[in-house]
């Protein structure tokens, strides 16, 4: 009997001091659940905010150059509520460690993807050069052929007949606009 009142009385003390703690934590809990919503409202806001000016600042532009702006603000914005939120609600630690993590995580994904992001920033800057246009005959190296289409990473040229797709950060370093009227 001794034992079962030992037990009880365990039980009832881990239980008292279980309450104890939650209602300690409590106000940290709905503060880090408070700015969690007003964070995402202001993500909202401010992606509503970029679509509308890079709609306006950016029109006849290809709505890929766009959607790219956009998603790498947006992956910055939610990455930094989600440690923020992190933090708020008292877990500082796991926020800087996930921090840290991602910076990793972030920096092998860079070194693989290199060629990738390389041909994408490419294909950004020849998407808004006016000299390089879908309908265009260019020499790309030994290539010449006109251009039908510019993708963020690639663009597909008309050579003798055949589609010949190259990578941006391949043309944008060495490209000539042939002009037909002097050829």
């Amino acid at each position: 009997m001794a034992e079962f009142a030992l037990q009880s009385d365990l039980v009832g003390r881990a239980l008292v001091e279980f309450v104890e703690r939650l209602v300690d934590t409590l106000p940290t809990v709905i503060t880090g659940v408070v700015f969690l919503v007003l964070a995402v409202l202001l993500v909202k806001l401010v992606l509503t905010v970029l679509n509308a000016v890079l709609a306006r600042t950016m029109r006849g532009q290809s709505p890929v150059y766009r959607q790219f702006l956009t998603t790498v603000v947006a992956v910055f914005l939610w990455f930094g509520v989600g440690l923020s939120t992190l933090s708020v609600a008292g877990l500082e630690g796991i926020a800087a460690s996930l921090g840290t993590a991602a910076g990793f995580v972030a920096l092998g994904v860079s070194y693989a993807t290199s060629d990738m992001i390389a041909d994408a920033v490419a294909g950004i800057y020849l998407l808004r050069d006016p000299d390089f246009e879908a309908g265009d005959t260019v020499r790309v190296g030994d290539m010449e052929g006109i251009v039908r289409s510019i993708e963020l990473r690639k663009t597909r040229f008309d050579v003798d007949g055949d589609t010949v797709v190259r990578g941006n950060a391949d043309i944008e370093a060495r490209w000539t606009k042939v002009d037909r009227e002097r050829a």
